[in-house]
């Protein structure tokens, strides 16, 4: 999958996709809105998860599927324990990060990723998923199922984020 330098239109289907990633970040980033740093960091619970944490997460998450849809499974290093380990300090706000500076890479990625929705030659095109113990061997996603699951990643994440913001404050993102 390549992108074109002539504008696709922007159809009915793309326009979907491109409001239904929009509402989900801004579910996301909404639920952090007046936080500190350092609330961004706390863990309420007994996970790990911290909203910034999160935030970070669901960013390199949509960066690397919106890369996955222009060059494919070479995006994705080999899975094994340095992976692992890399893929785990993905949910960590380090002590150099702020906040401000994750929603400015989050919208960053959004641009990015809106740009692909929009411009793509086709929404069919595919690519064979890494080999990872998650994805079934052989399988193959369209450009439309990845943004799909992009989608459904951000919408997941942003209803784990509501239940920390509420254990952190009380404040919810909606109600």
């Amino acid at each position: 999958m390549t992108t074109t330098e002539t504008t696709t239109a922007v159809t009915a289907e793309r326009a979907d996709l491109l409001e239904s990633l929009a509402k989900h970040r801004w579910f996301l980033a909404h639920t952090v809105q007046g936080l500190t740093d350092e609330q961004a960091r706390l863990r309420p619970t007994v996970s790990e998860l911290t909203l910034g944490g999160l935030l970070k997460h669901v960013t390199g998450t949509e960066r690397t599927w919106a890369e996955f849809m222009v060059t494919g499974p070479t995006v994705f290093p080999a899975f094994d324990e340095s992976t692992a380990e890399e893929w785990a300090a993905e949910f960590v706000m380090g002590p150099d990060e702020t906040l401000a500076g994750l929603l400015a890479e989050q919208a960053a990625v959004a641009q990015r990723t809106d740009e692909l929705v929009r411009t793509l030659p086709s929404l069919d095109a595919t690519h064979p998923l890494p080999e990872a113990p998650w994805f079934e061997p052989g399988t193959q996603w369209s450009a439309r199922r990845v943004v799909l699951h992009v989608i459904a990643e951000i919408a997941q994440h942003a209803g784990h984020a509501d239940v920390l913001r509420e254990t952190i404050d009380g404040q919810k993102s909606m109600g």
